[in-house]
């Protein structure tokens, strides 16, 4: 009896032993899966730390880059308008360049009487400066609008040679031609005001042609030949009182 009940104690204990042994096993491989699976979880997870910083750089490079564009378009929009400043200056000052000067009296004052009616009656010395390079020839025209009946013309001169830079007094620039005026005969007629004082205009033009005139042109014709031609202009002021 005692024999047949050895069988009984012995199947628990195999069962516990192979439960055991089972449990240790799976244990086991759960721990070994576990670590292989956490080591390419991390390889994984420093891969995509890796790509995410170079994409980020590579973000930040673009915006650099873009920064660097924009700045450097910012910077030839500025050098462009500096540019354009500075050529609109530039005309500006060729524009207001020509003058017409005299050493015997200043804009808007009087003209010395020498140079009238009242004097020797010859033309003042002229300064003349700033003629357009393309010029090809000067008109002077000398006249009173303050006269009483209408602008009475004293002087008309034309085909001065472009470059001229001084009319000395009581003289005509070599190759120019002098016309009638309301004096009714060629050349200059000084200041002569009935009464009050008047003003003088020494009107100079730079034209890109010479005139085609004979010496008996009037104010009139000289006006409609420029039509179309004139380069630039300056004048000079002068006043006149008799005593």
């Amino acid at each position: 009896m005692n024999l047949r009940k050895k069988p009984k104690f012995f199947i628990p204990v195999i069962i516990s032993a192979l439960i055991i042994s089972t449990l240790c096993f799976n244990v086991s491989c759960k721990g070994d899966v576990s670590v292989e699976e956490t080591a390419s979880a991390s390889e994984i997870i420093e891969g995509k730390i890796e790509e995410t910083e170079i994409e980020t750089s590579a973000e930040r490079m673009e915006e650099k880059t873009d920064e660097a564009v924009e700045e450097e378009s910012v910077e030839e929009n500025k050098k462009a308008v500096e540019s354009k400043e500075t050529t609109e200056s530039e005309k500006e000052v060729t524009e207001e360049a020509m003058k017409i000067e005299s050493p015997a009296f200043k804009n808007n004052e009087m003209i010395p009487s020498k140079y009238t009616c009242d004097g020797e009656n010859i033309n003042p010395p002229l300064k003349i400066s700033g003629i357009p390079e393309n010029a090809l020839s000067l008109v002077l025209i000398v006249d009173d609008p303050d006269a009483t009946a209408k602008t009475w013309v004293h002087w008309t001169l034309w085909n001065i040679d472009s470059k001229t830079v001084e009319i000395p007094e009581n003289s005509v620039p070599k190759g120019a031609v002098q016309g009638i005026t309301d004096f009714r005969v060629p050349g200059y007629g000084g200041p002569c005001p009935p009464s009050g004082a008047h003003r003088y205009f020494f009107k100079l033009y730079a034209l890109d042609i010479t005139l085609n005139l004979e010496s008996s042109a009037t104010v009139g014709n000289i006006e409609e030949a420029m039509k179309g031609h004139i380069l630039g202009s300056a004048e000079l002021i002068g006043l006149y009182k008799r005593s």
